[in-house]
């Protein structure tokens, strides 16, 4: 920059030779440097505030754009611009076959400490301790007055609870949102819904996941959001549930039995209506601490899916259906019987009752082993193998359980010719009792494949045949026999036709071989209406003992699952909407 001198000596010596005041010169000079730099000054901010303006204008525009894409985008869309950890897990409803909610969900908080901001531990800790009296208050202090900064309290808060925290005054107590899951129902279901817990918590955010039962099973189908939180609906009916339970539970303390369990399946569609296993568990609380050595008597334990037994002369229909099938019987052939006898090398006898032959009816109506092994016998190991095989009970079941998953039935590792006898009237193979329902279904519906299921079905196919459709209306006519005057009678309903077979096996010994004559496994299989079958029901006890008494027909199925049954049925046939038929509608001629 050139810098113009306020006094130049030309311009004062020509003033002076003038006689002019030379400071005027000095004045002129100042006022035209003040005018340019002016000049310059406000071009310089004219400049400025013009591209101001325009970065203003441009953000304007851009935000006018970015808003009216908000306005126009659907709210999945705006959902997928927020941060995942400020969501909280959303999980679909679970509903019984008529809508009735089995599963939701809940918003709650869970309750987690920050001991470095505490004001006064010790007393925290003793008020925490008289509202959650489950917690422990020496290592609560030692966690709150240690080097930790951060520790979980209770995960889940009722709102009474959250209060009662809040009136404490400890600012180092804070609150994470949640959505807790609620059934409402309680225990009931609950071996079938399962429970759930929470995944990668975090102050504000945890993932809620399955732990068992349908939960586990479709975890991914129920914390899936592009379903727009469509309930999974479920093949339960929820009043039958109810009524089969109390009944169950009932029945079970009564006989003072280590477990029990109950299945009512449709035999068409294979549609589980119910499954109950006891002891149950309050999947809202499904913390259960369990020290014993049995899995078996673990409440968490599904007797219906996980357990596998020896279910005794439940088998017997087996073989007979195999041998009508082959066309080597029918329901009127007789058949020698003795007290005790060797068949196939193995020892087989009868105690209960003393005639020399016995129809095939009344082989399973009185339940003979011998006859039984017989016809075993007859049929030969290879068609056994192959009838036990086409009914699913060499392999797990297909129900939508996730302790269903590998659960397969135990059969002998050598097949041997005592294998044949033994099994055929109930010993030396060990199933679940959804293995047994589901047989029993496809047995006694035409002899059409059964595949089970937990989900309400609007349609569904026959499966393939498994036996002709005249050998499955001998054997409803055979089983209508074992209630109306085998061993079952305190099975009959009035107004409702019922068939059925019991089964009373001896539990193996513990600790040793050979089976121990004072525990057993009982279990009535029945099915009804008989002259068109709609529903199987199975109802076993383990090592039941009714009365208290040491007799074994105090133990065995007939005095023990059949009256149960009969008193299931009668609660549940209205429920199911199958009308009562008439006394003479009952009557079944068996040709004898």
């Amino acid at each position: 920059m050139i810098r113009v001198p306020l006094r130049p000596l030309a311009h004062i010596l020509a003033v002076r030779s003038s006689g002019g005041n030379p400071d005027d010169i000095e004045k002129q000079n100042v006022n035209q440097r003040y005018i340019t730099y002016t000049d310059l000054t406000q071009k310089r901010a004219e400049r400025r505030l013009f591209f101001v303006g325009i970065m203003f204008l441009i953000s304007f525009v851009l935000v006018c754009a970015r808003m009216t894409v908000l306005a126009s985008s659907e709210v999945s869309s705006v959902l997928t611009e927020v941060s995942p950890s400020n969501l909280i897990s959303q999980r679909s409803n679970i509903l019984d076959r008529n809508g009735n909610i089995l599963a939701t969900n809940l918003p709650t908080f869970a309750l987690y400490a920050r001991p470095q901001v505490m004001i006064r531990p010790q007393l925290a800790v003793k008020k925490l301790i008289k509202i959650f009296p489950d917690l422990n208050a020496k290592k609560m202090l030692t966690d709150f007055t240690g080097q930790k900064t951060f520790l979980w309290v209770k995960d889940k808060l009722s709102p009474e609870q959250r209060q009662a925290v809040h009136e404490i005054g400890e600012p180092g107590l804070m609150y994470g949102p949640r959505e807790m899951r609620l059934y409402p129902n309680g225990r009931f279901a609950s071996h079938v819904l399962g429970g759930t817990r929470f995944n990668n918590q975090s102050a504000t955010n945890a993932d809620m996941v399955g732990s068992a039962g349908v939960e586990a099973t479709f975890n991914n189908y129920l914390s899936d959001r592009a379903d727009e939180g469509k309930a999974l609906q479920l093949s339960l009916d929820l009043s039958v549930q109810a009524a089969v339970e109390n009944i169950l539970g009932g029945s079970m303390n009564i006989m003072r039995a280590k477990g029990a369990t109950s299945i009512v399946l449709d035999v068409i569609t294979g549609e589980i209506i119910t499954m109950v296993s006891l002891p149950d568990f309050d999947p809202n609380n499904r913390q259960i601490e369990f020290a014993g050595d049995d899995a078996n008597n673990n409440p968490l334990f599904n007797r219906a899916v996980q357990g596998v037994y020896e279910l005794g002369s439940t088998y017997k229909v087996f073989t007979v259906a195999k041998a009508l099938d082959l066309g080597l019987v029918d329901p009127e052939t007789e058949i020698d019987v003795f007290r005790k006898t060797n068949i196939l090398g193995t020892a087989v006898r009868d105690d209960h009752y003393k005639v020399p032959k016995l129809s095939v009816t009344d082989i399973l109506t009185e339940s003979s082993n011998v006859g039984t092994a017989t016809l075993a016998a007859k049929i030969g190991k290879n068609n056994q193998i192959s009838m036990l095989k086409d009914l699913g009970l060499f392999h797990p079941t297909e129900v939508e359980l996730i302790e269903a998953n590998g659960i397969t039935p135990l059969k002998p590792k050598k097949w041997i010719d005592s294998s044949t006898v033994t099994i055929s009237y109930g010993y030396g193979l060990s199933m679940s009792p959804l293995h047994l329902a589901v047989a029993y279904a496809t047995l006694i519906n035409g002899g059409y494949k059964v595949i089970p299921t937990i989900l309400k079905q609007d349609n569904k196919d026959l499966g393939r045949r498994v036996i002709s459709a005249e050998t499955s209306n001998q054997l409803r006519k055979i089983l209508r026999s074992v209630v109306q005057r085998g061993t079952a009678t305190l099975g009959n309903v009035e107004g409702y036709e019922v068939g059925g077979k019991t089964g009373t096996a001896n539990k193996q010994k513990v600790g040793a071989r050979g089976y121990d004559n004072d525990r057993v496994v009982s279990t009535f299989v029945s099915f009804f209406p008989v002259k068109s079958p709609r529903y199987v029901l199975l109802v076993s006890f383990d090592e039941p003992s009714y009365r208290g008494g040491k007799e074994k027909n105090e133990r065995s199925a007939g005095w023990t699952a059949v009256p149960v049954a009969a008193e299931i049925i009668k609660r549940i046939a209205p429920l199911l909407n199958l009308r009562p038929s008439s006394e003479t509608d009952q009557v079944v001629q068996l040709g004898r």
